[in-house]
């Protein structure tokens, strides 16, 4: 599996769509659905970026609900041992969501810092801290 493009060392801006209060698509849930379109599998999805299946299976559900059709359709365990595989829709909402996020980088990184004063401070503050004496 790839590794994840999104998180908290990345520079590039996050965008997420919202459909009311609820986050229907962002960089995290992006990232799930590359997963189970590599996996076949939510489970194996979900291992693969280090969260519980419920966990996953709660961020497809809400992604589900929030389309007016499902992005991801899966299929309960049995002989052939189910599966999980992204919709027509499922992977048209993945592309456009990549080109909006594409977009906005190119159009707004250029005005946006490079590293977050947060993480500027945490840096020059290791570098400042007096060592511990034996």
């Amino acid at each position: 599996m790839k590794e994840r493009r999104t998180g908290p060392g990345s520079t590039a801006p996050r965008i997420r769509i919202l459909w009311g209060s609820a986050i229907a698509i962002g960089p995290g849930k992006a990232d799930l659905l590359r997963a189970i379109d590599e996996t076949g599998s939510i489970s194996a999805a979900a291992r693969g970026m280090r969260m519980s299946y419920r966990r996953a299976w709660l961020l497809v559900h809400t992604m589900n609900e929030c389309f007016r059709s499902p992005l991801v359709e899966a299929e309960k365990g049995g002989s052939r041992g189910g599966g999980a595989s992204l919709t027509e829709t499922g992977r048209q909402v993945l592309a456009e969501y990549r080109e909006v996020a594409r977009l906005v980088a190119a159009r707004f990184g250029p005005y946006l810092e490079r590293e977050s004063s947060r993480a500027k401070s945490r840096r020059i503050n290791a570098r400042c801290r007096p060592r511990s004496r034996p």
